[in-house]
């Protein structure tokens, strides 16, 4: 079932919701330049619901069908969405007993390249463009000095003790 949400800027977010016979929840949230329906959320999502849990999948700000501009290091922003399904759903009357991430960072220097420092420095922007040359997408310097500014060792330190999490790859 398609669902749309506002976040806190007004802008729609669009998601699949799988239903199951029951009020569990899990939210699914996509990795960095990839969407809802990335495959891996798309057959978790199916896995989940075939096991009773509702699962819902869906695109932040500036990606996939979701509304709002693209911007790299967008963590807060993300954040502010993921509180605005979050409070949809609680409003609804879900049980929310999961929040699944996929990876969010490869690193700076893998995507941006060598010197990415001076050359931001120097022009103000980065354009990052694939193996052929295409181009993807444009970092700035304001979004470059907010993904630096985000501390997520300080941040994962701020999660309750009694929160269970797992990286990529591990077991919750």
């Amino acid at each position: 079932q398609r669902v749309l949400i506002s976040n806190k800027l007004g802008e729609k977010l669009v998601g699949l919701l799988h239903e199951a016979c029951s009020k569990e929840l899990v939210i699914l949230c996509h990795g960095f330049r990839a969407t809802k329906d990335d495959s891996i959320l798309v057959d978790l999502a199916a896995a989940l619901a075939s096991a009773g849990v509702n699962a819902f999948r869906f695109d932040f700000a500036g990606n996939g069908e979701s509304e709002g501009l693209f911007q790299y290091g967008n963590y807060r922003k993300e954040a502010d969405d993921l509180r605005s399904v979050v409070s949809y759903f609680s409003e609804q009357k879900y049980d929310i007993i999961a929040l699944v991430g996929h990876s969010k960072e490869e690193g700076i220097e893998g995507r941006l390249g060598k010197n990415f420092l001076q050359r931001i420095k120097k022009d103000g922007y980065i354009d990052v463009r694939n193996k052929k040359g295409k181009f993807e997408y444009r970092v700035t310097e304001e979004s470059l000095r907010d993904r630096l500014s985000t501390d997520t060792l300080l941040s994962s330190r701020s999660i309750s003790k009694g929160c269970r999490f797992g990286s990529h790859g591990s077991r919750l």
